[in-house]
């Protein structure tokens, strides 16, 4: 399901250097195979380590990705909006007059030194480069804007779907997609956070309910880093096992011509600990049409519907098991009914690591 993706910091660019902001960010934001601790080195090929733990998830762009343009006063009283028709929302600023811009920072402080009438912005538009001149507009005394509106980063809270045995791990089922702009996000880098959930706000009236935690970004409680943001979920590497695997359970995997209609499991974070709940799947779509939504569920869990409704923001990636087997994970909820939603085929998740194969 879609993510709250909050502290979206949206900057009018211009030739003052604004400070950023860092520290404590809040959000609103099984038929399992016997339950016995392992060692990742134990996995074979066709077995993970089984998730359903939360986590903290921060993305920096590839390049500072356009929002939308603006109106801006000059000095004389007019308006102008000198980056109308010339950057479009999606495209991402690699650089300027030259100089390689990978983040915000970087693209103020060149603002901020202007000595042209005219800025060439090298722009990554889809596949293609580009160069566009755009002349700032002086809004005061040698200060001047561009008027447009950019991200360089993304935060949010997901969860872990599994873990092979080469420490690549799967999450969410889903990308993470702008707010603004619905693009699939272009990512130079990511780092996977503990999070500390504090409550949960359930869902009702055609709402979707939350999970609300604290995640602290500091190197103490770096998990692991994300390499990959796919429209089947987020992948990267975890460097602390231990502490996100506190319990590790092997699960074999479910190639999708396994998976039934009827009863199945989501392990998922409720009441501080992960258990498994009850669901069934209620329709399979092999056609592919899209990549995550193979799976209709029905929580039907009378405790988990006590405490959440359903399907809440924060559960996207929680897995999916039928028959002792991971089948797959949740990724999305329908908004007038949270007790229904997608889910996608492990498989297709797993074509997005290295090493993982299914058998029949």
């Amino acid at each position: 399901m879609e993510k709250r993706w909050q502290n979206r910091v949206l900057v009018l660019l211009s030739a003052v250097l604004l400070s950023a902001c860092s520290g404590y960010f809040g959000w609103i934001a099984a038929d399992a195979v016997e339950q016995t601790e392992v060692s990742t080195e134990t996995i074979s090929e066709d077995t993970v380590l089984v998730g359903g733990m939360p986590v903290g998830i921060y993305m920096e762009t590839d390049g500072v990705m356009v929002l939308d343009t603006e109106h801006i006063k000059g000095i004389d009283g007019v308006e102008y909006e000198p980056a109308s028709h010339l950057v479009k929302c999606g495209d991402y600023i690699t650089g300027i007059n030259g100089k390689t811009v990978e983040n915000k920072k970087e693209l103020m402080e060149a603002l901020a030194h202007l000595n042209e009438d005219e800025v060439v912005l090298s722009l990554r538009r889809e596949e293609e480069s580009i160069d566009v001149k755009i002349k700032p507009v002086e809004c005061e005394p040698d200060e001047y804007k561009l008027g447009i509106w950019v991200r360089d980063n993304v935060q949010g809270l997901g969860t872990i779907t599994f873990l092979t045995g080469s420490s690549e791990f799967g999450a969410l089922g889903h990308g993470i997609h702008d707010s603004d702009t619905n693009v699939l996000l272009s990512i130079a880098d990511g780092t996977l956070y503990k999070t500390s959930i504090h409550s949960i706000k359930k869902g009702e009236n055609g709402i979707p309910g939350s999970m609300e935690g604290i995640i602290v970004y500091n190197g103490y409680n770096k998990l692991g880093s994300i390499k990959k943001n796919t429209d089947a979920g987020i992948y990267g590497t975890i460097d602390k096992i231990d502490d996100l695997f506190t319990e590790q359970i092997p699960v074999q995997i479910a190639a999708k011509e396994e998976i039934e209609i009827g009863d199945a499991t989501i392990r998922c974070f409720v009441d501080n600990e992960v258990q498994e709940y009850n669901i069934k799947v209620t329709d399979i779509d092999y056609s592919g049409h899209e990549v995550n939504k193979g799976l209709v569920i029905q929580v039907t869990d009378p405790g988990l519907l006590e405490k959440t409704g359903g399907i809440i923001q924060g559960m996207s990636g929680s897995p999916i098991l039928q028959n002792g087997k991971l089948i797959g994970a949740v990724t999305h909820v329908f908004v007038q009914d949270s007790t229904k939603g997608y889910g996608i085929f492990i498989e297709n998740m797993l074509e997005n690591v290295g090493d993982q194969t299914l058998s029949n």
